[in-house]
């Protein structure tokens, strides 16, 4: 009967979440949690419902929790970090974000996140490395190639600026243009 009621729980917390119910699909997943109380993957489910609402806080512990149950998931270690540093814990996030990398170094948003957290702790120079490793496992998004130019603007670099502003116009024309506004480099044939 237990098995019957978590199969029931699980399909109706998808279903929930489908139709963009997101309250009755927390309802499900904590029937659920309280049936599977060491189901990592239950409780990392309850996280995200709770992040998505902007509780973050219980986001955080319920993160806690799939963690204590399952420490190799590098999934939930980047969303742990994503969590903290959206609460401004940018401290707290880096050792997250190292954690998911240090499990999946092919990891592309953690990369991304940890370069967002040393960026607001006003350790740019640190956050080229990570920014460069994100852009290579993701080399056709445009956001860790714009944080990337900003860096290298914020360090005084502008020929590594112009340089990536010319990488980004070859697949992102418009994001290239706003960077060679804001940060005042130009790219000679890209300015409009």
């Amino acid at each position: 009967m237990r098995a019957m009621s978590a199969w029931y729980f699980r399909q109706m917390a998808v279903w929930s979440s489908f139709v963009k119910r997101d309250d009755l699909a927390l309802h499900y997943w904590d029937r659920l949690h309280a049936l599977r109380p060491t189901d990592a993957t239950v409780v990392a489910k309850l996280a995200h419902l709770k992040a998505a609402a902007g509780a973050r806080q219980d986001a955080i512990a319920h993160l806690q929790e799939a963690l204590e149950l399952d420490a190799g998931d590098a999934a939930s270690w980047f969303n742990l970090g994503f969590v903290q540093q959206e609460e401004g814990a940018h401290d707290d996030a880096l050792r997250s974000f190292d954690k998911a990398i240090d499990l999946d170094a092919r990891l592309d948003r953690a990369w991304y996140g940890k370069a967002l957290s040393l960026i607001k702790l006003g350790k740019v120079e640190e956050a080229v490395d990570p920014l460069e490793r994100n852009t290579e496992l993701q080399p056709m998004s445009p956001f860790g190639w714009y944080q990337l130019a900003h860096v290298h603007h914020r360090l005084g670099d502008s020929e590594r600026t112009a340089r990536v502003i010319r990488k980004l116009a070859g697949f992102e024309p418009e994001v290239a243009r706003q960077l060679e506004r804001e940060t005042g480099v130009s790219v000679v044939g890209l300015a409009s």
